[in-house]
């Protein structure tokens, strides 16, 4: 059975798991101590690790008797090179006004 992957954008729509990436963003967790964060249960925890695993957005690193979970960049990329093509879509609108209002200006 094959497994539907995702996109960046489904994966991080999610509040939790949006609020999994802000806690990882600080430090590596065990996946006990990020479970501890939410108000679900440990296996509606897994699964979102698991989504966020699937999506490169995170690995799991088995240290001592503790799995951790550490941010990953992989998963971003997609959401940062969409980001990246609207910044500078409306960099250039912006560009563009200021050169109208600047050409206006100076008719005066």
């Amino acid at each position: 059975m094959e497994q539907h992957r995702l996109d960046a954008f489904q994966v991080i729509a999610d509040p939790s798991r949006r609020q999994m990436l802000y806690l990882l963003s600080k430090d590596s967790l065990t996946i006990n101590s990020l479970a501890d964060n939410f108000d679900m249960s440990r296996p509606a925890v897994s699964k979102h690790i698991k989504v966020l695993y699937n999506a490169g957005f995170i690995s799991i690193q088995d240290i001592g008797r503790e799995r951790h979970c550490i941010l990953k960049q992989e998963g971003f990329n997609e959401l940062h090179k969409w980001l990246e093509y609207f910044d500078a879509f409306w960099g250039s609108k912006l560009k563009n006004l200021e050169a109208l209002l600047n050409e206006r200006t100076n008719k005066k």
